[in-house]
């Protein structure tokens, strides 16, 4: 940071749901975000479906506080990431909040698709642990510190 420039925003009042089937790219999620210290809540769902009730406080979810940030996997069951992007660029209530695809699929036509249904990032998923703590490091800081969200 430079001198005299100090940071007023809590990352703490940004909440982040991601939306992931794989069981263990949830756990990975997880150590990345204790290893990189990020103090945003994370909410999980396992499918699209999920986290459409999630978002639309339905079911289980009555109670679900509304995140400002989705990381969203494109293949999952039920409903995959491509139908929930649509579904919710669609609708006025969450056309705004920033959907960041994070998904292991770098085929052009999955981003092309991805980006034509209003995805604000596309981003590949890394084996590496090391380079995915950076990843969701990186995410944090400009999703929720560096932008203005609404």
């Amino acid at each position: 940071m430079q001198p005299g420039f100090t940071v007023t925003i809590n990352p703490c009042d940004h909440s982040i749901l991601m939306a992931e089937d794989n069981p263990d790219d949830v756990m990975i999620t997880q150590r990345a975000w204790k290893k990189g210290q990020i103090i945003n809540p994370l909410y999980i769902v396992n499918n699209g479906e999920e986290a459409i009730e999630f978002l639309y406080k339905k079911g289980s979810y009555t109670d679900a506080p509304t995140p400002s940030l989705m990381l969203l996997d494109l293949k999952m069951p039920r409903m995959d990431g491509f139908e929930v992007l649509g579904k919710l660029k669609g609708d006025n209530r969450f056309r705004k909040m920033p959907i960041i695809v994070l998904t292991t699929s770098d085929m052009e036509k999955d981003i092309e698709r991805a980006y034509d249904l209003g995805c604000n990032s596309y981003i590949c998923k890394p084996m590496n642990f090391e380079n995915f703590i950076k990843i969701v490091i990186e995410i944090q800081q400009y999703w929720l510190i560096l932008c203005k969200i609404p």
